[in-house]
């Protein structure tokens, strides 16, 4: 059955609106679009940029969690780059992190390759995906009022949190952050150890 709800979020509305109180929290941004959104919301020395590694966000989220327990740990990709990644809700939900919080911005598109609609605009849900494999919540919004709700549970709810938020196909200025993966690496490590990340 096909989704018959029309999204009408902005994503530059969303990814600010996810981020405004963060805190010391660690960020990683899947390829493409959610990682130009976080850069256009605020660069941050604890936002690890991915410019690559389609599919694996979800999975450096789940390995950031597991090594730093005592910090929450936010995932913010996109619906092409989740549907890659799949079997990682499998292994995230088996692993049951408490401060990871996995969030889609689901635009129903393959935004990286043209544009081609995604499977999420022709029923697969990928919250109710989270929610079978064990997933502590999970939940798809598709409005202002329900994602300020939500917002809360991004970072105090008890993980694994999934939410897949719909987005408009809407286009944005492209906002790039730096595109050397070594230097995001070490900016990263950095600002999370200090200076023993170099010992």
């Amino acid at each position: 059955m096909l989704n018959q709800k029309k999204p009408v979020l902005e994503r530059r509305d969303v990814v600010p609106a996810l981020l405004k109180d963060r805190g010391d929290a660690l960020l990683v941004t899947g390829l493409g679009s959610s990682t130009y959104d976080a850069y256009a919301a605020g660069d941050h020395p604890l936002n690890f940029y991915l410019w690559g590694a389609m599919g694996g966000a979800a999975m450096i989220g789940l390995g950031l969690a597991l090594a730093q327990p005592k910090r929450r740990v936010l995932v913010i990709t996109g619906d092409g780059e989740m549907l890659m990644g799949l079997g990682s809700l499998a292994t995230i939900a088996v692993e049951r992190p408490n401060n990871l919080a996995i969030i889609v911005l689901d635009n129903q598109h393959y935004g990286e390759t043209g544009m081609q609609p995604a499977h999420t605009g022709r029923g697969v849900d990928l919250a109710g995906m989270a929610k079978a494999a064990g997933f502590a919540s999970a939940t798809t919004i598709y409005s202002a009022p329900q994602l300020k709700a939500w917002i809360p549970k991004f970072y105090s709810a008890p993980g694994p949190v999934f939410a897949s938020v719909k987005v408009t196909t809407n286009p944005v200025p492209m906002t790039l952050p730096l595109r050397d993966g070594t230097a995001i690496k070490h900016r990263f490590r950095e600002a999370l150890l200090g200076a023993k990340a170099f010992e």
